[in-house]
């Protein structure tokens, strides 16, 4: 007898535990859907953008608390620009020394183009003064011929024509060494202004650092939370804000090797969320994965015996999102329902709110 009872209470546990396990499995399990449309569950995910400081310094002020609404292009949080601003002024500085070296490179070619002709007027000079000395010589070698001047004379008027083709030379050289010097001026002209065009260009590198000292949202979306706080020291790229980019939002859910297959990109989805199952929100297949995946704890499945499971992920139309986008959460969880048969024909549960395709407002 008490064998027996041992059994009876044996058996008793396990008919409980049989029927508990089916009255699970009756609550998780998917309703009755018709041929060509599957299902799987997931949660509401978006894209999740950090707001990072391009250079290493220090947060000043953070202008968005968690929780707030921005927009692209919304001022979210400043660093702090001091040296910044000191070197943007340094810059100015050397920039209007750049600016004053032209200014003196060009008075300097100014007055070497006035010795050039001072020294072409010299040179011209020496050359009617050569042209006049060797008429004189010639004129004092026929005569010294005939006896009619002093061979003196003569002598004297090849010494000055000699002289004469001196300071020609001389003068010419005058006018290569302007020359030189003219050119040598230009070249600085060309340098200063080099030295202008690089000192600007720093200039707008700093100011271009100092515009991005202003932390920018580059979507619409909402500040999910602050990773940093002000007066904290962050280096290049350190994350200060996270965002989560409300206008692309999806459910990511998997689908058995069995129909995963059959579900192609742009696939119809309907999305009912377990915080709001009077509503369908309307979506389309993104993406599937073409590496199959052991299933995940958190997902159910129908079968044991499907232990390999493709991701799929519905993304919701980013103009349903923004009509509805301060309602929009993430991590809600609910059910995917994908046609994978286009004449197939949904349930009535499935049609109902599509047009509206409300977010979750409670």
């Amino acid at each position: 007898m008490k064998i027996d009872r041992r059994w009876l209470i044996r058996g008793g546990i396990a008919v409980a535990v049989v029927v508990a396990a089916f009255l699970v499995w009756q609550l998780v399990k998917p309703g009755d859907l018709p041929e060509g449309i599957v299902s799987g569950n997931g949660r509401i995910e978006a894209v999740e953008i950090d707001v990072s400081a391009k250079a290493p310094g220090r947060i000043r002020e953070i202008v968005a608390d968690e929780g707030d609404f921005v927009k692209a292009g919304q001022v979210v949080a400043h660093m702090d620009t001091d040296v910044l601003i000191a070197q943007r002024a340094e810059a100015e500085a050397q920039l209007a020394q750049a600016q004053n070296a032209i200014q003196i490179a060009e008075s300097q070619v100014a007055q070497r183009q006035s010795e050039r002709a001072a020294a072409f007027a010299t040179t011209r000079q020496r050359e009617a003064e050569l042209n006049a000395a060797r008429k004189r010589l010639a004129r004092s070698e026929t005569l010294a011929r005939e006896g009619a001047t002093p061979v003196q004379e003569r002598d004297d008027d090849r010494a000055r024509v000699e002289g004469a083709q001196a300071a020609v030379e001389a003068a010419r050289a005058q006018v290569a060494a302007v020359d030189a010097a003219i050119r040598t001026a230009q070249s600085q002209i060309i340098g200063a202004r080099s030295n202008v065009d690089a000192v600007r260009a720093t200039i707008s590198r700093l100011q271009a650092d100092i515009a991005d000292c202003d932390l920018k949202a580059p979507s619409d979306g909402r500040v999910q939370y602050r990773i940093a706080q002000p007066g904290e020291v962050v280096a290049g790229g350190g994350r200060v804000l996270n965002l989560v980019n409300l206008s692309d939002v999806y459910m990511t859910f998997f689908l058995p090797e069995t129909v995963a297959g059959r579900v192609g990109l742009g696939s119809e989805v309907r999305i009912v969320l377990d915080a709001a199952p009077d509503f369908v929100i309307p979506a389309k297949v993104s993406f599937v994965a073409d590496v199959a995946q052991f299933t995940p704890k958190t997902v159910e499945t129908e079968s044991e015996r499907q232990k390999l499971m493709f991701r799929v992920k519905a993304r919701i139309d980013p103009a349903l999102l923004n009509r509805h986008i301060r309602q929009v959460k993430t991590g809600l969880p609910g059910m995917a329902y994908v046609r994978i048969d286009r004449d197939a024909e949904w349930p009535a549960k499935l049609t109902v709110n599509v047009a509206q395709g409300r977010m979750l407002s409670s």
